[in-house]
């Protein structure tokens, strides 16, 4: 197991010599990510990753202003170009926000302008939030009103000339509007592609078997990108324009003032940008902007502030590479808030039901979330197993607004409901009592939280898993029939249920298309799989059990089953009499007692094996095979002999049996076989190379026997 990685050393507590060594560390690991993420468009690692790096960083650099170089984190942006297109070097730099995560930092932000503006304690600037767009920053190049060169940001001093793509982008104007146009102009904002535009082009990236894109924001950085215009042409690039580089004249004295003369240029500017006069119109725009992210249409990750007038943003300048009069509100990387606009339950290869969210596609992490996992009914009603609420007694909607959560890997989930967005006409969701894929009852077990399907040999759902359970080598063990073999079957028609592969032959004979003419068979091959088949049509009565696939009847269950009732016609007779007998007060039939009461059955085994006998569905496909092959009467165990009644493990390389026979042997002697010593084991028998086991045998003072003290004392020579 891999060592855990240990949290990072306060930077209060650090000395020089470790700053100096980590700051290194985290440069080199920042140009690394700057590079995949500037120049490949192939991110490795979140945002929040990203971020909490470069903070580390900062914190470092602040505590040791002596570390700090023309090559630490502070002072870069981005990524050097990646030499795909010719340089274009920016005549004013493109940099970078600092972040704010928290309504403190947002709060701590205004009264820093306020501070170094000298501002009275009552006045508060006027302050314009915009949604922080998750794109490719470009900046355009307008000299006399048309458009010359089109740049990414690149490092922030040097860019890449993709003015040719630029040009296939409708919402770039080749010619700007109006009649007080600078004779030098550069245009910048952010390259970005719909959410629906971008799902629709993974879709048919799938069906025509090449890459998928990994979200818009590498989606539209690698459109702009291409060395083929004409790909680019192809591609629904948006363009949002909010700020500007070199102008040898100003339109505006205002940030709010400079977007709307952008608008009449000709560019389209985001609609949802204001006007804020105090921190908590900060914070509540953001929290509006949070809440309607998914319905935007676009991605953002975050609100943008910045002091609107001009002539204090040229006042406040810039710290490092960021400006002081602007900063960026991020989001939680791994939540965000969308609609629920369905619920679908799907059914799981052991039938189990479990409900999934159907989401506005909504950005979680660098991931469009569409799905999220709602786990069980009892979430969505908002009832633990315990009877306690698992969200303060909110239960899930369809139609509510939810907070979906993304961590690492994890499949998504809903984690809350915004219950002041939630429709007048939401209903609370009834779970269903029928499994969706095959009609039959879908029940719970006690103290569980869920419900599964009980058709076992006929849901679909469940077929190809459950038919890979019936030939798997303790239940029918048909040699040449395993888990791909059955997986095409299945795929191709072939085999749809058990009694299927023992009808196979006779289907094949009467079809026009033989299976030896199959790709990867041949005359040779089925001959011989056919004739496993058939060496299986007579079956020991446990092996069938098994093979039923019943939840909680592993193989030792079975064999108890088998030799309780001997024959499969008492088996059968007897669970048909437990299941008729089940009613809303439970079940007090004689044959569910006698179930019941069997040694190591006991109720939830015995609830399971009655469901399934209780479901019309199991009982026809059960018939359909028994026409096909004969159950043998189980083997009696001996209840006199030597190891009767007695727990035996056995460990080592046996030499004079396999594993399966000692077990087999030992079962039919009437001994319980264990996989592991305790004390209460009676006997270990030991063949060479047994290790662990032996130690617990000494352990516990339980005896050990070699192979031959083990046939001696069964009375086999």
């Amino acid at each position: 197991m891999a060592k855990k990685a240990s949290a990072p050393k306060p930077v209060e507590t650090l000395t020089l010599a470790q700053a100096r060594k980590e700051l290194t560390t985290l440069a080199l690991q920042l140009a690394t990510h700057d590079e995949r993420y500037y120049q490949h468009d192939a991110p490795t690692i979140s945002d929040a990753d990203y971020d909490a790096l470069r903070r580390r960083a900062s914190e470092i650099e602040a505590r040791f202003p002596e570390l700090v170089t023309k090559d630490s984190p502070s002072q870069k942006v981005g990524a050097a170009p990646s030499g795909r297109f010719a340089k274009v070097a920016h005549a004013v730099p493109m940099l970078s926000l600092g972040n704010a995560f928290s309504d403190e930092d947002v709060a701590d932000f205004v009264e820093r302008v306020r501070r170094f503006l000298r501002l009275p304690a009552d006045e508060m600037p006027v302050v314009v939030a915009e949604p922080k767009i998750d794109g490719l920053s470009l900046s355009l190049r307008y000299e006399n009103g048309e458009l010359v060169r089109g740049a990414t940001r690149g490092d922030g001093t040097t860019g890449e000339d993709v003015t040719a793509n630029v040009r296939t982008i409708a919402d770039i104007p080749h010619t700007l509007k109006g009649a007080n146009v600078p004779a030098i102009c550069e245009v910048r904002g952010e390259v970005y592609i719909m959410t629906n535009d971008f799902i629709g082009f993974n879709k048919r990236a799938e069906k025509a078997g090449i890459q998928m894109a990994a979200n818009p924001r590498n989606f539209a950085a690698g459109s702009l990108r291409q060395k083929d215009a004409s790909i680019t042409a192809s591609r629904p690039l948006k363009f949002f324009a909010y700020a500007w580089g070199e102008m040898s004249a100003m339109p505006a004295d205002t940030q709010f003032g400079m977007v709307a003369w952008m608008r009449r240029a000709g560019f389209v500017t985001n609609p949802l940008m204001r006007q804020c006069q105090s921190v908590e119109a900060l914070l509540a725009f953001y929290r509006e902007i949070a809440e309607k992210r998914a319905s935007l249409g676009y991605d953002i990750d975050g609100v943008v502030y910045k002091i609107d007038r001009l002539d204090w943003q040229s006042r406040l300048g810039f710290v490092s590479r960021n400006p002081r009069w602007a900063i960026a509100h991020k989001f939680a990387a791994e939540q965000a808030m969308t609609v629920l606009n369905g619920i679908e339950i799907q059914v799981g290869r052991t039938g189990a039901l479990t409900p999934v969210a159907r989401l506005a596609p909504v950005t979680v992490g660098g991931v469009v979330v569409s799905n999220a996992t709602l786990h069980n009914e009892d979430y969505i009603r908002a009832v633990g197993n315990d009877g306690n609420p698992i969200r303060e007694g909110v239960d899930i909607r369809i139609g509510d607004t939810v907070v979906v959560q993304r961590a690492g890997d994890v499949i998504p989930q809903i984690v809350s409901v915004v219950l002041e967005k939630r429709p007048k006409d939401a209903k609370p969701y009834k779970f269903p009592q029928k499994c969706p894929a095959c009609g039959s009852h879908a029940v719970r077990e006690e103290g569980e939280a869920v419900r599964r399907c009980t058709g076992a040999l006929v849901c679909p759902a469940q077929a190809v898993e459950r038919l890979k359970h019936f030939v798997s080598r303790n239940a029918f063990d048909i040699d040449g029939l395993g888990d791909k073999q059955v997986q095409e079957f299945y795929e191709a028609g072939l085999v749809r249920s058990a009694a299927d592969i023992f009808t196979l032959q006779k289907r094949d004979a009467r079809s026009q298309t033989k299976l030896k003419d199959r790709e990867g068979y041949g005359d040779v091959s089925i001959r011989n799989l056919f004739s496993a088949i058939d060496a299986r049509r007579r079956i020991e009565l446990h092996r069938l059990i098994f093979a039923l696939g019943i939840r909680h009847v592993g193989e030792g269950n079975a064999k108890l089953l088998a030799r309780h009732y001997g024959t499969l016609a008492a088996f059968v007779e007897a669970m048909r009499a437990a299941a008729e007998g089940q009613s809303e007060e439970g079940n007090t039939s004689e044959a569910y007692d006698d179930l019941n009461g069997i040694e190591g059955i006991g109720e939830v085994v015995a609830d399971a094996v009655v469901e399934f006998f209780a479901e019309p569905r199991n009982i026809k496909a059960l018939d359909d095979l028994l026409a096909e092959i004969e159950v043998l009467p189980a083997e009696q165990a001996a209840k006199d002999s030597p190891v009767s009644g007695k727990t035996v493990v056995f460990t080592g390389s046996l030499e004079k049996m396999t594993r399966e026979e000692a077990k087999a042997m030992a079962e039919r002697l009437g001994a319980k076989v264990s996989g592991s010593v305790s004390k209460k084991t009676d006997l270990v028998v030991a063949g060479p190379g047994a290790g662990s086991k032996l130690k617990e045998a000494e352990k516990h003072g339980v005896k050990v026997l070699s192979e031959d003290d083990w046939f001696k004392l069964i009375g086999v020579a």
